[in-house]
């Protein structure tokens, strides 16, 4: 097992950032106007992240740019940086880790302690997804967890946590935008304070595996409530005739009506779906290979009528 570098006790002066993407330009940010000296941004590579063919930086590189830190696509340098500097004492150094996307090195974590925000009240969601794993499974409430990195994935120990509810309009943007609000108090408070108590994990562990297609294809026999946080999440879709129907947003209808699953009827210009419990209505859809529109403007053009079904 590896032994890992032990957290400061007292005020971090120095930080070591690694991020990639939207989510964690805030805690960068944050960190730099509370005035912790950010002295390497490790970050994934560049991508093609559009329909061009040119590569373009990540979120966090391009927020680093414009903060003049240097940045790094490899962990190597940041043990360089460590073990190498004679201008940073390792008694206020920390490494902070904000969905970085790759595996901290075992190496890495012998000489720099580091922490890491967690948007989930672990040990529930551990790993890739789990903001929108919880929105998925309907869990009522979500929150942020400071925990020290360690080996195993996001098994460490908990440094200081919060917690928030989930609405029943949340979608994955404005729940990680809560939740990043909720974690930058918490970064800086940790790492102005240092670390002189820490909390075992404790509960059923529960992974958030990445979101796949599988998880994000409508099935119109589950209940309305299940498809309604599909669509929440995000990248919801489902078929009509053979051709690809992107699901922007909808709504949990009080309509009843007795259809099978997945049958559509229009009512007073609104399109409303039968579920295997519930209905739903259609609020802004995409068809494919078209731009997003609404379901009204949607429906004239798609010429509804009583055997017009979504599904597969």
């Amino acid at each position: 097992m590896t032994v890992i570098a032990a957290l400061p006790k007292g005020r971090t002066e120095h930080v070591i950032f690694f991020g990639t993407p939207e989510i964690a330009v805030g805690p960068l940010r944050a960190l730099v106007a509370a005035g912790f000296t950010v002295d390497l941004v490790v970050t994934g590579v560049d991508k093609r992240r559009g329909r061009g063919s040119q590569l373009s930086p990540s979120p966090v590189k391009q927020a680093a740019l414009e903060l003049q830190i240097p940045v790094s696509h490899d962990v190597a340098d940041a043990i360089a940086l460590v073990t190498r500097s004679n201008a940073i004492s390792t008694d206020s150094l920390m490494g902070v880790v904000v969905a970085y996307g790759h595996i901290i090195s075992a190496e890495a974590l012998q000489v720099l302690p580091m922490i890491n925000i967690h948007y989930s009240l672990l040990p529930r969601w551990r790993g890739a997804a789990p903001v929108e794993r919880a929105l998925l499974a309907g869990d009522e409430q979500t929150g942020v967890c400071i925990m020290q990195v360690v080996e195993q994935l996001d098994a460490g120990d908990i440094l200081s946590s919060a917690i928030t509810q989930i609405s029943q309009t949340d979608t994955t943007a404005t729940l990680r935008e809560r939740l990043g609000q909720i974690a930058n108090p918490l970064l800086i408070d940790v790492l102005s304070n240092g670390v002189t108590t820490t909390q075992p994990q404790s509960g059923d562990v529960v992974v958030a595996a990445k979101i796949t297609q599988v998880d994000l294809e409508i099935d119109w026999t589950k209940p309305a409530a299940v498809i309604d946080r599909q669509v929440r999440v995000g990248g919801a879709f489902t078929f009509f005739r053979d051709k690809r129907l992107k699901i922007y947003s909808l709504k949990v209808s009080a309509e009843i009506f007795i259809s099978e699953s997945g049958n559509m009827v229009v009512v007073n210009d609104r399109v409303l779906v039968a579920c295997g419990q519930g209905v739903v209505e259609l609020v802004e859809v995409q068809p494919e290979g078209k731009p997003r529109i609404s379901a009204e403007d949607w429906k004239k053009g798609a010429r509804l009528d009583a055997q017009s079904r979504l599904g597969s």
